[in-house]
C-alpha cells in the first residue's frame, strides 16, 4: 500500500466511520459546549491519537489478539463501558446544577489536558474501534508491509479524525452563544449524557467477535 489513491481511499473510509454518531462525537460536542473551542479541539486530538494507535495495533496484529482473547476483550469492554457510564452520569449531574451553565478559559472544569485525556480514553477503551480496524486495515496493508506503510496509514487516520472532529468542535463553538443558554445547555447535557450511558450499556452487553 504505497499509492496516494489508496491512502485517500483508506482515509475516506475512516472518515465515514468517524462521522457515525458515537461516544467520540458526544464527547467532542459536550466539551465544546462546556468549555469552548480549545477544549473541543483537545478532545478531538485525543480521539485522533487513539485512532492512530488502533491502526498500528490492527496492522501489527495486536488488535486481532485482543479480539481473539475473550478475557482481554471483556476487560477492555467493561472498563470502556464503565468510563462511558461515568461520563454520562457526570453530564446528567452537570445538567441538574443551577450555577452558570458554562465556564471558560482557566475557570472551565479541568483543562485542555483533561479534555485530551477524555477523548483519548473514550476512543482507546472502545473495542469496537479495534474490530472496525481489524476488518479495514488488512484491505490496505499486506502481511509483508513495512513499518513505514503502517505509519503512513496511521498518520492518514490521525489527520482524518483530527480534521473531522476539529471541524465539529469549531462548528459547535460557533453556536456556543446559543448552546450555553441555561435551558439549551441542560438539554445538551441530558442528551449527551443519555447517549453516553446508552452507548456504555450497549458496549457492556456486546460480545466478542
Amino acid at each position: 500500500m504505497d499509492s496516494l489513491p489508496q491512502i485517500l481511499a483508506f482515509a475516506g473510509v475512516v472518515m465515514l466511520g468517524s462521522m457515525s454518531p458515537g461516544p467520540d462525537f458526544a464527547v467532542v460536542v459536550r466539551r465544546s459546549v462546556q468549555s469552548g473551542r480549545g477544549h473541543g479541539m483537545a478532545a478531538a486530538a485525543g480521539i485522533a491519537v487513539g485512532v492512530f494507535f488502533w491502526v498500528v495495533a490492527a496492522a501489527t496484529g495486536i488488535a486481532a489478539l485482543l479480539a481473539a482473547s475473550a478475557l482481554a476483550f471483556t476487560v477492555v469492554k467493561v472498563v470502556g463501558a464503565a468510563y462511558l457510564l461515568y461520563l454520562g452520569v457526570r453530564a446528567w449531574l452537570a445538567a441538574g446544577r443551577t450555577a452558570e451553565p458554562a465556564a471558560s478559559g482557566a475557570h472551565a472544569r479541568g483543562g485542555r489536558a483533561s479534555a485530551f485525556s477524555e477523548g483519548l480514553l473514550t476512543n482507546a477503551l472502545n473495542p469496537k474501534v479495534a474490530i472496525f480496524m481489524i476488518a479495514l486495515v488488512p484491505q490496505f496493508v499486506s502481511a509483508q508491509a513495512g513499518m513505514a506503510q503502517v505509519l503512513t496509514l496511521s498518520a492518514a487516520a490521525l489527520v482524518t479524525n483530527a480534521v473531522w472532529f476539529g471541524v465539529l468542535a469549531n462548528l459547535v463553538a460557533v453556536l456556543r452563544r446559543f448552546l450555553t443558554r441555561r435551558r439549551v445547555r441542560r438539554a445538551v447535557d441530558y442528551v449527551t449524557g443519555t447517549a453516553l450511558i446508552g452507548l456504555g450499556v450497549h458496549l457492556a452487553a456486546s460480545k466478542a467477535p
